[in-house]
């Protein structure tokens, strides 16, 4: 199905490149080259899925997606130079769904696309009308809410997707290639790391102490689970 993408990338040869990629994938392509103008087009046309490269001149990658964020659930995949642990958990924590390191192979960038919509798509898995709960925290798929203690949490569609698999089955272990599958498909070019980013990102959302977390903990030598808790 084609989508509508907004490229935004400093270096217009890069640019082309993605532009022809995903045009080949059947996609309608726009491409901007500086952060305002990925403002402005993102605000105006409301793309299905924004490629943001972090450094932009006029405005920051980093600082458009946190003013789409305010306002706006558009997919967002960031392309970075920046490959720390920090950077990358800023990123994500600001609201982008992905992110792609460069220097990376077009095709990747086609096969994070690809899955980014397909998830974006995606309907509840648990059924309509279907409200998971697990403790204090209650995810509603319907709605693409989250509650915690009655107190809203606004999470990403990748932390949300998370969220799902866990409070639909509370109590279970689930070791990170197993939610890598059920949350992205077999995208072969995501690895289990980003599970562990989007954690560390849920905790400091719906636990009251991240650094000691009591709702979404760590099983050793498997991977994650929810418990019924209070965080």
């Amino acid at each position: 199905m084609s989508s509508r993408v907004l490229v935004a990338e400093d270096d217009p040869k890069q640019a082309e490149v993605i532009r022809l990629y995903l045009e080949d994938e059947g996609h309608t392509v726009a491409v901007v080259h500086d952060g305002l103008d990925a403002l402005a087009q993102a605000r105006a046309e409301r793309p299905d899925l924004l490629v943001l490269d972090v450094m932009l001149p006029g405005m920051d990658g980093l600082d458009v997606c946190r003013a789409l964020r305010t306002e706006s659930d558009v997919l967002v995949l960031v392309l970075t130079a920046r490959a720390s642990e920090y950077d990358l958990l800023r990123g994500l924590d600001l609201g982008a769904d992905d992110y792609l390191t460069k220097p990376y192979r077009p095709r990747e960038l086609v096969a994070r696309v690809r899955t980014l919509l397909r998830r974006g798509r995606s309907g509840p898995r648990t059924g309509p009308g279907a409200v998971l709960r697990a403790g204090d925290l209650v995810v509603d798929p319907t709605r693409h809410e989250v509650h915690v203690d009655g107190r809203p949490v606004e999470c990403t569609h990748a932390e949300f997707a998370l969220l799902e698999v866990f409070a639909a089955q509370p109590g279970r272990a689930f070791t990170r290639g197993r939610l890598l599958e059920l949350t992205r498909g077999t995208d072969a070019y995501v690895t289990t790391r980003i599970i562990d980013v989007h954690v560390l990102n849920l905790r400091r959302k719906i636990e009251r102490d991240p650094a000691r977390p009591t709702r979404l903990v760590t099983v050793y030598g498997v991977g994650y689970k929810l418990t019924d808790a209070a965080g």
